[in-house]
């Protein structure tokens, strides 16, 4: 394996995995440069979606895939937005709706504890019937006043205890260590050596 299709067409995304697999010296597509469009993500779990996502572009490409599905969890809220963090204001996707929506969620509730989660899948073709599958969290808090200008998504909003901050205002660097993605890809780089 030395090429492998990223099955995702978000940017923020796709430059995350980007730099997290630079040390394995794979080369990297991603899916929209193989005019592979979105998956559907029909699912209620994280590793369903990722696994169908995982599928479609590996069916579609030719190509390894590696998918990703992750979201924030808010346990006060019964772990939404959950699976539709991207869409949880609805069509279109928006970043400023979804936190806004969130915020207003929140309003008056005491617990404002929230964790980010990513499913993690890879397939070396698209009926692979041994994926590579891990998981990982990164706990935080959402706060109501956004902070920094980094990352996507939530993270204006995500208060990380550990460093006194947003995860907008980490540098790449460290948010690609500490992050749930950043987590679940270490776990899958070891798991690497041993799957198959």
């Amino acid at each position: 394996m030395d090429r492998i299709v990223i099955a995702s067409n978000n940017a923020g995304k796709l430059r995350e995995f980007t730099a997290l697999l630079a040390p394995l010296r794979l080369s990297v597509v991603a899916q929209s440069a193989l005019g592979i469009g979105e998956a559907e993500e029909p699912f209620d779990t994280f590793v369903e979606n990722a696994l169908a996502k995982a599928r479609h572009a590996a069916a579609l490409s030719g190509l390894p895939a590696l998918a990703d599905d992750s979201g924030i969890c808010v346990p006060s809220l019964g772990g939404a937005p959950g699976v539709l963090s991207a869409r949880y204001a609805g069509e279109p996707r928006s970043d400023q709706r979804n936190n806004a929506k969130l915020v207003a969620a929140l309003q008056g509730q005491p617990d404002r504890q929230a964790f980010y989660y990513c499913a993690l899948v890879l397939l070396m073709h698209a009926r692979d019937p041994h994926p590579l599958v891990v998981g990982a969290e990164w706990h935080g808090e959402i706060v109501d006043t956004p902070a920094g200008e980094g990352g996507f998504g939530y993270d204006p909003y995500f208060f990380v205890p550990e460093f006194a901050c947003t995860a907008a205002e980490l540098p790449a660097d460290t948010k690609n260590r500490v992050s749930h993605r950043g987590k679940a890809m270490q776990m899958l780089v070891e798991k690497l050596g041993s799957w198959r």
